[in-house]
């Protein structure tokens, strides 16, 4: 009895242990059964990808024979009435393309031929209502300087239906000289039914999607009642991207025939695949572990040896991540900055308003420039350099964003260079000027000469006046008028002085809103000057309600007055005769965001030589023999940086005209809104 009572719990821990075991066999057969299902699956599937690859591939392949049809349809310069049936043939030969357009330079339409094989295509749509693609495809086609793909677009057809359509534009180019464009309208359907439609289509559904899923154009057949396969490939071309979709249907995978062959062998192969498995497992979560610490080990050297500063912060502004170069950059360790908000340790105290406001509309969702934004940052010390910040949002690896991730660019010393680059352009300018007036010396001269001999004149007449005393009383009168007169040519004089003063003296470089009438004011005492010298009438054009100009006075008075002495000197010459300038101002071609003021320079003397004019702006390039070469330089600089435009060309039947332009100030802003642009 007591055997007995003994060996029943090792009976029992028996039969729970074979219980155990079918069990575990039932669950490897099941599981073995379950992965050769998926594995069949994924074979399908695998299959059914290569497939789109394929199709994929042989879409790019037929793009591109037909970008070299196109070119040999154009190779040559055909005419119209030899283009058009070279063109019906190509049609016949593809039955995907819908019409072939033959567009000049400015894409207006020259030649065109629809496909014999269906109604034309724009028969009910004009064509100038879906042009807008067109237009698209072949800006960025001589952008690329090669074949570039429309977007697709729906157009209605006389059967009350539609089709998607999508054109290919190619530039014509003869001897590297753009000559026009020839354009091909696909059928999507069309596409598809003719290019895959044959290989891949017998077993599967293939189509052209959108992002989001919406069909464009289906071709093939699927068989019903079957697990549905889907697989998607991007087709990217230049200028636009297709998905292609195809869906192909299969039949479940079907158990094992033998259950009794499949457990045995399902046994073995689960123990020998587990004991592999296992191995591989440890193996490649050993190199995984591995990879992933050389991984963290590059990316922190990476991060150590970058001179740009690096900061993150989470979606509530708190710095989470500082890399050394921007500890070193702003004087504090990383441990002072990490889970810091604002206002931060490196904030001037007297911007932590302005910054606090900056860093609320970016916590809001507002992205910054791609460019960047510049600001000023604190040291540790206590003292300021300017910086340059580069902002993104930072993704997590599941797409939402987690915070913003920064790049930190000291500019302190670009700000130096740019400084020092200022001043030496400032002083080159300045001593341009001084040459200028300096070569005027003789005229300045005879202009200050006459003044003073009047007034020593009527100074010596007053004197004699008053040395008769009995008449003294009668020559109060001729004493009085000859005062004035002497008042009179001394303000001549003075303001021959002023002129010169104004233009030679160094003033700070800062822009203004001027009216044109008032820079042409500036220069005409020192024009007129050298004009009476040279015997030139001086003609002043100036439109009616011109806008005033945001620019620098004093660059921009010189610019005119060394343009005016150019012109005048031009016209020194004995054949000659009517020596006339024109200076002018006028309203320039605008858009809804800037508008312009044009001025130009106009003479009539022997215009400029084709050799001189390719170094006419070539620093220190100069056709006087005591020419510094400088001024046209000078010129063209002042006018860039002031975003304008400077140059010349031959004035008809004489002559020559140059012409620049400066921006305008709206009535509508303000300067202080000019300059924050």
């Amino acid at each position: 009895m007591t055997t007995v009572d003994e060996a029943m719990p090792w009976g029992a821990g028996r039969r729970s242990l074979w219980t155990a075991l079918i069990g575990l066999v039932l669950a490897v057969l099941v599981t073995l059964v379950w992965l050769a299902g998926r594995y069949e699956i994924s074979q399908v599937q695998s299959e059914l990808e290569r497939d789109t690859a394929d199709a994929v591939s042989d879409l790019r392949s037929s793009f591109s024979r037909d970008v070299q049809t196109l070119q040999s349809l154009q190779s040559e310069r055909p005419t119209i009435k030899a283009w058009h049936p070279e063109a019906v043939r190509l049609l016949r030969e593809n039955r995907e393309w819908l019409r072939i357009e033959w567009r000049d330079r400015q894409l207006n339409l020259k030649a065109f031929a629809d496909s014999p094989w269906r109604a034309p295509t724009f028969e009910r749509t004009p064509r100038t209502e879906v042009i807008n693609e067109t237009i698209q495809s072949c800006q960025r086609a001589r952008r690329f300087n090669g074949p570039a793909y429309s977007s697709t677009y729906y157009v209605p057809q006389p059967d009350g239906l539609g089709m998607e359509v999508m054109e290919l534009c190619l530039p014509m180019t003869q001897a590297g000289e753009l000559t026009g464009y020839a354009v091909v309208t696909y059928g999507l359907q069309a596409l598809l039914v003719e290019r895959l439609g044959k290989t891949f289509g017998r077993r599967n559904e293939v189509s052209f999607t959108e992002a989001d899923g919406t069909r464009l154009a289906i071709a093939g057949t699927q068989r019903r009642g079957l697990r549905l396969f889907t697989a998607q490939q991007l087709v990217d071309l230049p200028g636009n991207t297709l998905v292609l979709r195809m869906d192909g249907r299969r039949r479940e995978p079907d158990l094992f025939p033998n259950v009794l062959t499949a457990l045995v062998t399902g046994m073995s192969i689960a123990l020998i695949t587990v004991m592999v498995l296992l191995a591989k497992d440890s193996r490649r979560r050993l190199k995984a572990e591995r990879d992933l610490a050389d991984a963290l080990a590059f990316r922190k050297a990476m991060e150590d040896s970058l001179v740009t500063g690096l900061r993150a912060r989470d979606l509530e502004g708190r710095i989470t991540y500082v890399n050394p170069a921007f500890c070193q950059m702003v004087g504090l360790e990383a441990e002072a900055l990490i889970g810091h908000n604002a206002p931060m340790p490196y904030w001037p105290p007297e911007m932590v308003d302005e910054y606090k406001q900056r860093q609320a509309i970016r916590l809001a969702g507002n992205v910054p420039p791609r460019e960047g934004f510049e600001s000023v940052f604190m040291r540790a010390d206590g003292t300021r350099f300017p910086v340059l910040i580069i902002e993104a949002p930072l993704i997590s690896t599941v797409g939402v964003q987690t915070g913003w991730m920064g790049a930190v660019i000291d500019i302190s010393e670009q700000r130096r260079v740019e400084e020092m680059s200022r001043a030496s352009q400032e002083r080159l300018q300045a001593t341009a000027r001084l040459a200028t007036v300096g070569e005027m010396a003789s005229l300045l001269s005879h202009e200050l000469n006459q003044p003073l001999a009047a007034i020593a004149s009527y100074a010596n007449g007053s004197l004699n006046l008053l040395k008769d005393p009995e008449a003294v009383p009668q020559s109060m009168d001729d004493v009085h008028m000859a005062l004035r007169r002497i008042a009179e040519q001394a303000g001549r004089a003075g303001r021959v002085i002023n002129s010169v003063h104004d233009f030679v003296r160094r003033r700070d470089q800062a822009r203004e809103a001027v009216a044109p009438h008032a820079l042409f004011e500036a220069i005409l005492p020192l024009v007129n000057l050298q004009a009476r010298k040279l015997q030139v009438r001086v003609v002043t054009r100036i439109e009616a309600r011109l806008p005033p100009v945001w620019c620098d006075r004093t660059m921009v008075e010189q610019v005119l007055l060394n343009l005016a002495r150019n012109g005048m000197q031009a016209m020194d010459q004995p054949e000659c005769r009517d020596r006339v300038l024109v200076l002018q101002a006028k309203r320039a071609a605008s858009n809804a965001e800037q508008s312009w003021v044009e001025f130009a320079i106009t003479d009539v003397g022997t215009g400029i030589e084709p050799d001189v004019a390719e170094q006419l702006f070539t620093p220190f390039f100069t056709t006087k023999a005591e020419g510094m070469g400088l001024g046209l330089s000078l010129c063209r600089t002042v006018i860039e940086q002031h975003g304008g435009h400077l140059d010349f060309e031959a004035q008809s039947p004489k002559g020559t005209v140059f012409r620049f332009t400066l921006p305008a100030v709206r009535s509508a802003h303000s300067p202080s809104a000019v300059v924050s642009a």
